[in-house]
């Protein structure tokens, strides 16, 4: 069978991607390199399509409050492969949607056989195709002799490296009572007036001397993950330091680095009265991570912390007692593409039109999140070949919000692997109560996701 589409990857990205277009009757080649031969990755235990490597969770299935869940809603509208499965894979796990990941993995593989316009092909692929629509959906752990050529067509030196990623907090959760904005003496005001800004683009917290060192001391005590036997002799990305070892190097390291309180009033402070005067001791900052301002970067404050003590630690700085987190950090190992720079909004590579990128190795986190971004590399490369015009989804929708974030809405300088969550998503209207929001988020979506959902009949 000749081809109209190659996919490189029979992870949960390619296996939707395959199966949004063959049952359109394209003709989709699907090439995994698991089965063939003595191939496989250090992760994987199976040569099963859409192996779940780790956990065998989709994460919460409420589509009322939940943006995973809302993309879960989403995507059975849109006639999702891997929806369908998990729920023929489903197991009890309360609101979650939980699957028995080697039924999941069959089901998979047995929709996808049974396409008579879809060719499962068990090969490596060292080179991305100089032709030919193709979706590369290899995910995070991209073989070497694939990476270095997708390396070299992006202009990347490495694919592979750790990443020390730092949480990312809802800037409704902050305390701006205790918080404030400003820039360290004001540098870059004049930039950041010219690009719409205030001049103040930091949230600062301050800290006093022994709140400083009570922090310290609980960072270097906090319970921390550890390398894998195979992630052993991958780098740091860009010499990235996680902040408990920067902590670890001297009691004044962190004042000195991410913590630095120099050029910092604190207006809160100012005050005669005020035991601790105008100047902090150290200073923790939050950089706004998206366009619309709902999500803020802590600076420099990538960790190797657990979930779990990353919460409890880092709702001990002042301004953030009750922090609510978009993202927590890690580390892992990691290949994916800075896509805000490298693919245009239709996933395709700038440099190479005829390849789009889907999954994890686009900047996505998760299971749903990698399969979604296959599903719409699907629905993309179909319409191109019926020579119809694209419409994206609505940003408003938990899939257009999560291809916005991967193809334009994202800092492309400080681009990270994301989940689905509602700092994704515009604002709801102003006068929507706290209380409501989600809900308002939801409704807004399922709405707007009808309208839409005609286009991709």
């Amino acid at each position: 069978m000749t081809h109209q589409v190659h996919i490189i990857g029979g992870g949960m990205a390619g296996s939707e991607a395959a199966w949004q277009l063959a049952r359109r009757g394209i003709r989709v080649r699907l090439s995994e390199m698991r089965g063939c031969g003595e191939e496989r990755t250090a992760a994987h235990n199976s040569d099963g399509l859409a192996e779940l490597v780790c956990s065998n969770s989709f994460r919460s299935d409420d589509d009322e409050k939940n943006a995973v869940g809302l993309l879960h809603y989403e995507m059975r509208q849109c006639g999702s492969l891997l929806m369908a499965a998990a729920e023929k894979a489903r197991v009890p796990a309360g609101s979650a949607l939980a699957v028995d990941r080697d039924v999941f993995s069959a089901e998979v593989e047995a929709m996808l056989a049974a396409q008579p316009t879809l060719e499962i092909v068990r090969e490596r692929v060292d080179v991305l195709p100089a032709d030919g629509l193709t979706i590369v959906a290899t995910g995070p752990l991209t073989a070497p002799a694939l990476a270095s050529s997708i390396g070299a067509a992006t202009g990347a030196d490495a694919l592979a490296f750790f990443d020390a990623i730092a949480p990312i907090v809802y800037h409704d959760s902050i305390n701006m009572d205790v918080a404030w904005m400003a820039s360290r003496w004001d540098k870059g005001a004049q930039a950041s007036l010219a690009l719409g800004g205030d001049g103040r683009d930091y949230i600062n917290c301050p800290m006093t001397r022994p709140q400083y060192e009570a922090f310290r001391e609980e960072l270097l005590a906090g319970d921390k993950t550890e390398f894998k036997e195979w992630e052993a002799n991958t780098p740091y990305f860009d010499g990235c330091m996680p902040i408990e070892v920067m902590a670890s190097r001297g009691v004044e390291t962190l004042r000195f680095g991410p913590m630095k309180p120099v050029g910092l009033d604190n207006p809160h402070w100012a005050t005669a009265e005020h035991p601790n005067g105008r100047w902090p001791y150290a200073v923790v900052q939050l950089r706004q991570d998206n366009k619309l301002g709902t999500l803020w970067n802590m600076v420099g404050f990538q960790t190797k912390l657990k979930h779990a003590e990353q919460v409890r630690v880092f709702r001990t700085i002042p301004g953030l007692e009750q922090a609510e987190f978009a993202r927590l950090g890690g580390l892992h190992r990691n290949t994916f593409l800075n896509a805000p720079t490298l693919l245009d909004r239709q996933l395709r590579l700038k440099s190479a039109d005829h390849i789009r990128f889907a999954g994890q190795i686009t900047g996505c986190e998760g299971y749903v999140e990698s399969g979604t971004v296959g599903l719409l590399a699907g629905l993309m490369t179909a319409a191109e070949i019926a020579g119809s015009a694209w419409t994206a989804p609505p940003r408003t929708s938990a899939l257009g919000a999560l291809l916005s974030h991967i193809t334009g809405d994202a800092e492309a300088e400080t681009y990270q692997p994301m989940n689905v969550n509602f700092g994704l998503f515009p604002p709801p209207d102003p006068s929507t109560k706290k209380k409501q929001r989600k809900e308002a988020y939801t409704a807004r979506a399922k709405a707007d996701l009808a309208a839409w959902l005609p286009s991709v009949a």
